[in-house]
């Protein structure tokens, strides 16, 4: 049953009582991967609700100090490179820092959304003061260690996490499908928080005509798109295996793959006709997207896939695996096709039949916008809100 508390603020935007929340994340634009947006999203809206942030982070550059940005507090701590994935920063532990931080200025409650030192020392931090905390799952680690030659580590991983996150209050995730999952693996007082997707941003009338026959295709050409981190963890190999199979049926097909990552020159030598784009943000992502016909998403790593949603309300046909993000938001053979778990042949099948059926693939796309337009990322932060007033109500029980 929701406090008193929480329940007040259903009735109005933003709640009478300003919050001073300290959220801790070892990655933060302008670092690009999912996490770090969708931090970036939650402080924004929580700033926008009135709130006072305390954003605790890695340094971005040298000689970072405090700073204030209106109801904004950075805060940087020390942090290094994971030598494994060169993408994510983590901060070094910083118990001493953060306790005296906050003994002179006490947050209301803390967020801890990543299981780095930094996000760790938080936690103990938390706890000595007795303040409450949440955190957030974002990061499957204990399935990227098999990706990195670390295999062997899964299980004592996921017993790190498992201990990380039964010490807080309560673990955010973003379906009840991984809540399931990290249920079945002991994890407690998991809650359901999802994502949301800038439809004002990403929309199909970004499409542009021009950037298309920069990748030399014609209006009815078939374009296949992938978005995101060029790595192992991504199963890219199925990506290349779906085009080749569609580029022997339809050789006016293209394959787009926009991010960048450790993989792009092996990719690049195994298939030369694929277009390589790197790093996009914004109105020009938002315009790769849209320009695009179809969305190839072949990870089976991911904690939601924000991507899925953005190409989405671009209006794409998505080709996804039936988990996480797609299956919660995808409408089997509606707005897009789901293959089973792990299933490669399928995945395949199913790109290929979809490239086959132009008409098809647009009434996909259509049908998604349509399935995303109602989850913009304001439901998301008063969400957000609701739980951490209840945490605060609660106070220091589980930490």
């Amino acid at each position: 049953m929701r406090s008193n508390l929480a329940a007040s603020i259903e009735s109005s935007p933003v709640t009478d009582r300003s919050l001073r929340i300290s959220v801790v994340t070892e990655t933060y634009p302008p670092e690009v991967n999912g996490v770090a947006m969708t931090m970036e999203h939650m402080v924004k809206g929580l700033l926008a609700r009135g709130h006072r942030v305390q954003l605790i982070r890695p340094r971005q550059f040298p000689n970072e100090t405090d700073s204030h940005q209106g109801n904004l507090q950075i805060v940087p701590q020390p942090g290094f490179t994971l030598p494994f994935y060169r993408a994510v920063k983590v901060g070094f532990p910083a118990s001493r820092a953060l306790q005296r931080c906050w003994r002179a200025d006490p947050p209301d409650v803390v967020h801890v959304a990543t299981e780095g030192p930094l996000g760790r020392s938080a936690l103990s931090s938390a706890k000595r003061l007795h303040l409450p905390a949440s955190s957030s799952f974002h990061t499957n680690f204990h399935s990227y260690s098999r990706h990195y030659g670390f295999g062997m580590l899964a299980k004592p991983i996921i017993g790190y996490l498992r201990r990380f996150h039964n010490r807080t209050s309560c673990t955010l995730v973003a379906t009840e499908e991984l809540a399931k999952q990290l249920r079945e693996l002991g994890f407690r007082r998991t809650r359901i928080l999802s994502r949301g997707v800038d439809t004002r941003l990403f929309k199909p009338t970004q499409r542009s005509d021009a950037l298309r026959r920069t990748w030399g295709v014609a209006d009815d050409d078939p374009v296949l798109l992938y978005v995101g981190r060029l790595a192992a963890e991504k199963n890219l190999d199925l990506v290349i295996r779906a085009f080749q199979a569609i580029h022997t049926r339809v050789p006016r097909a293209r394959l787009v793959l926009v991010g960048d990552g450790p993989l792009r020159e092996a990719l690049a030598s195994r298939c030369p006709q694929a277009i390589f784009r790197g790093m996009r943000l914004g109105e020009e992502l938002a315009t790769h997207y849209a320009s695009a016909d179809i969305f190839l998403f072949p990870s089976l790593t991911e904690t939601f896939g924000n991507v899925t949603l953005e190409a989405m309300a671009s209006g794409l046909a998505v080709v996804a695996f039936d988990y996480a993000a797609a299956r919660q938001h995808l409408e089997q053979g509606h707005s897009g096709l789901l293959a089973p778990v792990a299933d490669a042949a399928a995945f395949i099948a199913a790109a290929c039949d979809l490239v086959a059926a132009p008409k098809r693939w647009s009434r996909m796309g259509e049908a998604a916008r349509l399935a995303v337009e109602p989850f913009d990322w304001e439901h998301i932060y008063r969400d957000f809100e609701i739980i951490l007033l209840e945490l605060i109500a609660q106070g220091d029980e589980h930490v």
